[in-house]
Formats: structure tokens, C-alpha cells, sequence
């Protein structure tokens, strides 16, 4: 989200300079490159089970690159309202206010534009395409980026870093409540987060899910369990803290491994009565996925910024500092393959997205026929040609910040 510059110590000096903490950027980067793959598979049906979400309760693989951004960029936020002092200055809180506002905005873009281009290659005119927005989904992954960053950073200006913890834990423990006594496990229409998004946002503005045969409009990033996304944001706030108040690597890393250990083992027990669950955002989910996301960060610190073994970190370093146009190049682009068609003769109306045919006419072939493989292949093709263009802003230095 932000390029931090914090005070790092390094083998060869044994004074402290400033210096960008490379595993930040590193840890941007594989959950940027990370959401690209798993949003863009071969063939939805066709998908390893690491690469799939867990259908309800449960937890993947796939099921961390959002969270850990979400924690990042928690921890970027520290970093950025550093130079307001955590006040709450006319500046301070419009630069907030604008980039909420332009973050969610963007999310609302592709989402129309994914609308607009199916329709507008249909039978719809232009001003029709354009100007439906009868079916628009409101909310998503930026909506949520944007809600969170948002709410978030001004309660960080005002209220106070101090009190920040309280807050946590009081959203979490609000939620908490919310869930069980809104029967907010269930995926059915009795759900009190299913009746709260349907009443103000409606069922034509949601997400549908379909989960064991039974389909619903139920949004995973829906209204109520922002509350519990915003205190996900807070946790990575809180460390983003702890890192720039620690100067020295190895006790940054400590206090990571501790604060990630506790923070993975309260998640794992509490999820004994409330289950892990991303589509929902439980306070179990938040709990493991942010004390994972610790102990990963301090992992990638070990290895990047005090071994100094950073090769194999390039690839992602491209995705990482310019996490949010990486993933919206990513949308975009899979919207465009997805719907713009090509002549292909073994499909039954001749015609066959861009995406279809570069699966089934070059990918599985290569595969051997192995439709899983190739839907795999398509993923990691996909990552790679959007890394191409994040390599060229990178080599040129060029940053969007968003």
C-alpha cells in the first residue's frame, strides 16, 4: 500500500540508517501475485484443492493472500500516518477521506466494467451497457480495502494509538456477539449478515454464492463483517508499531514469532466455538490469519533483510511496490480475456473467449490432457504476464500509488 522506510541494522555497519525493510515489500508482493493466481484459474471446475477456498467453514491456502494483505496494509498505515503524528490535521484526514473514496471507487469501476463489456459484446447498445447498473456489485475485495483503510486510519488520528488495542478487541468481541446471536454460521436466508446486506444493499447488488447445491446471494466481503475486517486491519496497524519502535531486526523478529504464535494458537482454540470462516471473516479467521501473517513476515525478515538472501524475492518485489495496480492490471485483464471472443471451430457456436481458447486449444494440449494441470498453467501464465508489465514499471521506478 505504502513504501515504508524504517531503521534497520545491517552486518556491515553497526549504526543504524535508514533503510527499506525489503520483506514488506516481499510479503506485498507474493499475496498480490498469490490473489492473481487463485482469481484466475484455467477452468473453475477444474482447480487443485490448495488453489480453492474453503467452501464454508474451514481454511486453504487460498484463503490467506487476502488476509495477509489486509494485515499489511494495517501495518503500512502505521507507517504512513507516522508523519501526521497520529493527529487528526485537515490534511491528515482528507488524505484519508480522498483515498478511501478513490480506492472503493476503483473497486465499483471494474466491477462495472466487467458489466459493461459483457454487455456491450452482447446485444446491448453502448448507452444501455454503460447505464445498467441493475446488477452492479457494490461490494468486493477494493470496497473493503478502501472501508477498512479508511476506518481504521481515523480511528488511529482520533482516538489515539493507545487506544487502539480496546478498539480490537471490542469489535471482535461485538462481532462475536453479532454471530452467534444472529445465527451468523448458518448460509441461509436466516443469517443476520445475509438480512443486513440484503436490506440495504439488495440481493441484485451482492455476490452469489453457491454452496452445496444451495445458491444465495451472500457477499464474503458484506456489510457486518467489515467489523471484524476492520479489527483484522488494526492488528496489522498495531505490529506495523511494534516494527517501527524496534531497531533491530532480530528482536523484530522475535516479537513477531511471539505475537504471531499467540495470535495463531488463540485463533486455533476459539475456533473450537466459533469456527474459521473467511466467507463470514470470523474472529477465529482474523486471529489465525493475522498470526500467521506475523509469523510469516518475520520469517521473510529473517531470510531478506538480515541473511541477505533476496534473489528469489525479485519476482515478487515487481508486484509489491505497486501492490494495488498490480491487482487491478489482474481484473482487468481477466475481464478483457474473459469476454472478448475469437473464432474457435470445436466450440458449439464457433466463437470462444480469448480465455477459453488459450486453455483448451494450447494449455491442454501441453498438458497432456490433464485439464487440472492446465487450468494450473493458464494460473501461473497469467501471473507471469502481469508480472512482465509490473517488472517494466519496476526496472523503470515507476510507483502508482493509489
Amino acid at each position: 500500500m505504502h513504501h515504508t522506510k524504517v531503521m534497520t541494522h545491517t552486518a556491515q555497519s553497526a549504526h543504524p540508517k535508514p533503510q527499506r525493510l525489503l520483506a514488506l515489500d516481499i510479503l506485498r508482493g507474493i499475496t498480490i501475485a498469490g490473489m492473481i493466481l487463485v482469481n484466475n484459474p484455467g477452468s473453475w471446475g477444474h482447480i487443485y484443492a490448495p488453489l480453492e477456498h474453503a467452501s464454508w467453514n474451514g481454511l486453504t491456502p487460498t484463503d490467506l493472500v487476502f488476509p495477509f494483505f489486509m494485515f499489511i496494509m494495517g501495518v503500512s498505515s502505521y507507517f504512513s500516518l507516522r508523519k501526521y503524528d497520529f493527529k487528526p490535521s485537515r490534511s491528515a484526514i482528507l488524505k484519508i477521506l480522498r483515498r478511501t473514496a478513490v480506492i472503493f471507487l476503483i473497486g465499483l469501476a471494474i466491477a462495472w466494467f466487467g458489466r459493461f463489456l459483457r454487455g456491450i459484446l452482447s446485444d446491448k447498445t453502448f448507452v444501455e451497457a454503460a447505464f445498467d447498473l441493475s446488477h452492479l456489485r457494490i461490494l468486493g475485495v477494493m470496497p473493503r480495502l478502501a472501508l477498512c483503510y479508511g476506518i481504521a486510519s481515523l480511528a488511529a488520528i482520533f482516538l489515539g494509538r493507545r487506544r487502539i488495542p480496546a478498539l480490537g478487541v471490542t469489535l471482535l468481541l461485538a462481532y462475536t456477539v453479532i454471530l452467534l446471536a444472529g445465527n451468523g454460521y448458518a448460509f441461509a436466508e436466516t443469517n443476520i449478515l445475509y438480512i443486513v446486506d440484503h436490506a440495504v444493499l439488495g440481493a441484485d447488488h451482492l455476490y452469489t454464492d453457491t454452496i452445496d447445491g444451495i445458491s444465495l446471494a451472500f457477499d464474503p466481503e458484506g456489510l457486518l463483517s467489515t467489523i471484524a475486517a476492520i479489527a483484522h486491519t488494526l492488528i496489522g496497524f498495531l505490529c506495523g508499531g511494534m516494527i517501527v519502535n524496534t531497531k533491530d531486526n532480530t528482536h523484530r523478529i522475535n516479537k513477531l514469532f511471539v505475537i504471531g504464535t499467540i495470535l495463531t494458537f488463540a485463533g486455533l482454540l476459539m475456533s473450537y466455538g466459533l469456527p474459521i470462516n473467511k466467507k463470514i471473516w470470523s474472529p477465529s479467521f482474523v486471529l489465525t490469519t493475522c498470526g500467521l501473517a506475523s509469523l510469516f513476515l518475520g520469517l521473510l525478515i529473517w531470510i531478506i533483510d538480515i541473511k541477505g538472501y533476496r534473489r528469489w524475492s525479485r519476482f515478487f518485489e515487481s508486484f509489491g511496490i505497486n501492490p494495488l495496480f498490480m491487482y487491478c492490471l489482474g481484473a482487468v485483464l481477466s475481464i478483457i480475456i474473459g469476454a472478448v471472443k475469437v473464432p474457435y471451430a470445436a466450440a458449439e457456436t464457433g466463437m470462444i473467449s480469448i480465455k477459453g481458447w488459450l486453455y483448451d486449444a494450447v494449455l491442454t494440449p501441453l498438458a497432456g490432457g490433464d485439464l487440472t494441470l492446465a487450468s494450473l498453467l493458464f494460473a501461473l501464465a497469467f501471473v507471469t504476464f502481469n508480472w512482465c508489465i509490473g517488472y517494466i514499471l519496476y526496472k523503470k521506478q515507476i510507483y502508482i500509488k493509489i
